[in-house]
């Protein structure tokens, strides 16, 4: 049984290039692949592999003091999630692009509320809000239940949306996303600009997910791998599918990739099974038409 794990630490690395090589040969040893960024501010990586294999690799993690209390995310794998071992350096462990003005989640960051505790102050009748903090795409599949979705094309365009917030600087605010990474960072900067009663949900949406299937978290999960989507307990009659396919309007949780060379890659768009066959895997009638006037000048050569 394959198994994925999804986790970051904010901690302090004084060799990012050492430890990423230390990774690669960690990963080759127990044939794991992954989707790994490594910054002095810390690690954000997702990783797949067989299950004893997954668990050996959190045992030696767990062993070393910068990374003794990571909280791994644990679900099931499908053995194609990554092609390959994929460790990068960079400046950040995820983009915010800040410039001068950034700071560190080690220094400011929300007040965390676990997955139990939202879920008590969903069915209560406390006021708050739930902003989400993940790319408008992700939205598209899943989402909580009257959430706020502020229209991030990525996550660094967060300082541009801001002013649509102004609103809930004085409210209480609970931060999501995936796993908890991009909400470290979006609570720090929401305190940084005067918001002042701000959480960040403790082990994202895939735990909220995991714990509660089903219930406020509507569809499935955007993720950053071969899976595309993933959800708990999806053949229960209480899920419920909120994508909606791009060309015709059917529901659909079905992501593709557009067909067109020179859109491939680009952006997923949500396509149900029909539109599949009858656009051929198409994005829009533009990218259609590109590929198959192209396709003709190729045969008149």
């Amino acid at each position: 049984m394959y198994q994925v794990l999804l986790f970051y630490k904010y901690t302090t690395i004084s060799d990012p290039e050492e430890l990423a090589q230390e990774q690669r040969v960690l990963a080759e040893r127990l044939n794991l692949k992954c989707r790994t960024i490594i910054a002095t501010e810390g690690i954000n990586g997702t990783f797949e592999g067989l299950r004893k294999n997954t668990e050996e690799y959190m045992r030696i993690m767990q062993s070393d003091p910068r990374f003794s209390d990571i909280n791994f995310k644990k679900s099931l794998g499908t053995g194609n999630s990554f092609p390959k071992i994929s460790i990068k350096v960079r400046d950040e462990i995820v983009s915010l692009h800040l410039g001068e003005q950034n700071f560190s989640p080690m220094e400011t960051t929300g007040k965390y509320i676990t997955a139990e505790e939202l879920h008590d102050w969903i069915h209560s009748d406390k006021e708050f809000y739930i902003i989400d903090m993940r790319n408008d795409y992700e939205h598209k599949v899943g989402y909580f239940a009257n959430s706020i979705l502020p229209p991030l094309y990525n996550f660094r365009d967060l300082p541009k949306v801001l002013p649509q917030l102004e609103n809930l600087r004085d409210k209480t605010i609970v931060t999501v996303c995936t796993g908890g990474v991009r909400c470290e960072k979006a609570s720090g900067f929401l305190i940084k600009n005067g918001f002042t009663d701000v959480y960040q949900l403790y082990g994202g949406i895939v735990t909220y997910m995991e714990k509660y299937p089903n219930e406020d978290f509507k569809g499935v999960l955007y993720v950053f791998d071969g899976r595309v989507t993933m959800g708990f307990n999806v053949e229960d009659p209480k899920h419920e599918v909120i994508g909606v396919c791009e060309l015709c309007g059917a529901k659909t949780e079905q992501y593709i990739d557009c067909a067109y060379l020179h859109c491939r890659g680009k952006r997923h768009i949500l396509c149900c099974a029909n539109c599949q066959i009858q656009e051929k895997g198409f994005c829009s009638t533009t990218c259609k038409e590109h590929e198959i006037n192209e396709t003709y000048k190729s045969f008149k050569i």
